[in-house]
């Protein structure tokens, strides 16, 4: 792949532009903002121009509704040999297209399984797709240029290309990250008007739990409308589970013995079935999930002591495998939990209690 052409630079038609001008490819990029584009290319990402002649590839990074309409004008105008998008729904998207006119031979659906909370260009990062599944969807006349370039594409930017039919993807996306952002958003949206002594006292789990409620509205809405018969076949078993947790707990909180022994069987199996399924979740470079020691140190809240607290792993020999931090409320310190090997825990904590940190137990 010699040239490529963006359209739209958000957060991920920035990264991946940037992804893409790093290892030497010629890219242009447009947006209906013309600003934006200006801002992805101050950061190193192309050129706010569109090409003079086709290109190799045309990444459609623009929303779900937009993208058959997008397709069948670039495509009418030769902006590139091939096409591919971004969007997160692909099923509708497949159809939309075939109804615009598009040649879907020269089309082969994409979905990178990347992004973060914060949006629009100046978010764009080179390596936010590395290691990340990226999702094709090529379709039956879909040709093998379009699928090669795909592929060079998600090489290109640092990801595992994953082959999957449109229908599977939609229902599998529902499943790990559509349904998942409408739940956090009930979760979180139950603060709304809560009372502030019981907001006050948040800890790390509701956090983590009403992380990903914090994305951009009009985005969701446009996914949420666009895969919302597998969205609500999700959410459905969602329901049919909550009202049996409802019933459980009645159950165990009234003066039926027998009705409360039940209650709390069930609550115990959903609580089984949610350790079974957290386990099933990819661990660390897409292996099995696996169990790690969790190492509590606490931290104040001044410059480098993150980084002093790292420097002391690496001078032990530990590798960290991941890091939670909880900030305490009223007070310029937090507690950071270590997580490393089972095998090393005792070793590490022994270590940094020597090196004068408060590791507790």
């Amino acid at each position: 792949m010699r040239s490529a052409l963006v359209v739209g630079t958000g957060l991920i038609g920035t990264s991946l532009a940037l992804a893409l001008s790093r290892r030497g490819v010629d890219v242009y990029l447009s947006d209906a903002d013309e600003s934006a584009a200006r801002t992805a290319a101050s950061l190193g990402a192309g050129r706010a121009v569109l090409p003079s002649q086709p290109v190799d590839l045309a990444v459609l990074a623009v929303p779900p509704a937009r993208i058959a309409e997008v397709l069948a004008k670039g495509q009418q105008e030769d902006w590139a040999r091939v096409f591919t998008d971004v969007g997160s729904v692909k099923a509708r998207l497949h159809d939309a297209a075939a109804v615009a006119g598009a040649d879907l031979s020269r089309f082969i659906g994409g979905h990178p399984l990347a992004g973060r909370e914060r949006s629009g260009p100046l978010a764009g990062r080179a390596d936010l797709f590395e290691g990340r599944p990226w999702v094709l969807t090529p379709g039956p006349t879909t040709s093998r240029d379009a699928l090669n370039q795909a592929l060079e594409l998600v090489s290109l930017c640092g990801a595992v290309p994953v082959v999957m039919d449109t229908d599977e993807h939609d229902h599998a996306v529902a499943l790990i990250s559509h349904a998942p952002h409408l739940v956090a958003a009930l979760m979180a949206a139950r603060l709304e008007n809560a009372r502030e002594e019981s907001v006050r006292i948040s800890g790390t789990g509701i956090r983590d739990l009403t992380r990903i409620a914090g994305g951009a509205p009009e985005l969701w809405e446009d996914i949420l409308a666009a895969n919302a018969p597998a969205i609500a076949e999700v959410l459905a078993a969602y329901a049919d589970d909550l009202t049996a947790a409802v019933q459980a707990l009645h159950a165990v909180a009234g003066p039926d013995a027998e009705a409360a022994k039940r209650g709390a069987a069930d609550l115990a199996d959903l609580l089984r079935r949610g350790n079974a399924g957290h386990a099933r979740i990819p661990g660390k470079h897409g292996a099995t999930s696996a169990s790690y020691a969790v190492v509590p140190v606490l931290i104040s809240d001044r410059p480098g002591e993150l980084a002093r607290l790292f420097a002391a792993a690496g001078s032990a020999g530990v590798n960290i495998e991941d890091v939670r931090i909880d900030h305490s409320p009223g007070r310029e310190a937090g507690l950071v939990e270590l997580l490393v090997d089972p095998t090393v825990a005792d070793r590490f904590a022994t270590s940094l209690g020597a090196a004068g940190w408060t590791v507790q137990a």
